[in-house]
């Protein structure tokens, strides 16, 4: 949330047509926006190749902005998983976020829509957190995801960053794959080298789980239950 992109040709046009009084609070205040792509990696998976993404963009001012976030899987040429979300975001404490809006399951259909509530921001001792809980998918569900990273500085340049992901849901959707309560876990470790701070590959490693019913669905639909996977990517921002 630190990392930012000024848009000087905006700020050009709000100074040749807005009244002297409004345009110094549009410079106090000046519209940005900035596009970060955390995660787009190649995972070695047991069956072949699975690609993964997760991508986030906002635009708006210091306490409101509109948010974009996707994220999603596609083995062998096939999207198994992919999600957006469509958010408003408003500053309610310093580095934290409130966060409202829709979310958007496209895959795996049958396509599900949530209304969706939660915070963003940096907890004490520097996590990155955000925690979400969501309603509507099938006939009215709840759920939730909670997602942590750390970034722990061998140089300027050298960053490791361990991350866990955890979701759950109320009810089950075996249409989906899900049964109730804890679903899943995913937790990965990633070593990245800034190249450029705005550009930096990385190796990894990032181990997935499924817990419950929904371990109980993927064995009887002959899936694994747990994998370790090998990963390498970029991670970039402008």
């Amino acid at each position: 949330m630190q990392n930012i992109k000024h848009t000087p040709a905006m700020l050009a046009l709000l100074a040749a047509i807005l009244p002297n009084g409004v345009q110094a609070a549009a410079e106090d205040d000046p519209l940005l926006a900035m596009v970060k792509i955390d995660q787009l990696e190649w995972r070695d998976v047991d069956e072949g190749d699975l690609y993964a993404w997760d991508a986030e963009g906002w635009i708006g001012r210091d306490l409101d902005k509109f948010w974009i976030k996707t994220e999603g899987e596609n083995f062998e040429g096939d999207t198994e998983s992919a999600t957006g979300e469509f958010l408003y975001s408003r500053a309610v404490a310093p580095y934290w976020d409130l966060q409202a809006g829709w979310r958007h399951d496209f895959q795996p259909e049958p396509e599900r829509d949530w209304a969706a509530v939660g915070f963003s921001g940096l907890a004490p001792y520097f996590f990155e957190v955000d925690a979400f809980l969501y309603a509507g998918g099938e006939d009215g569900n709840i759920a939730a995801s909670l997602k942590a990273e750390y970034e722990l500085l061998f140089t300027q340049r050298l960053i490791l960053s361990p991350e866990i992901k955890l979701y759950a849901i109320k009810d089950e959707d075996p249409e989906v794959g899900l049964g109730s309560g804890l679903t899943d876990m995913e937790a990965g470790l990633r070593l990245r080298y800034e190249i450029r701070r705005e550009f930096a590959p990385y190796i990894g490693v990032n181990w997935e789980k499924k817990f419950g019913d929904t371990a109980d669905i993927a064995r009887a639909e002959g899936e694994q239950t747990s994998d370790t996977q090998l990963v390498a990517g970029i991670r970039a921002w402008f």
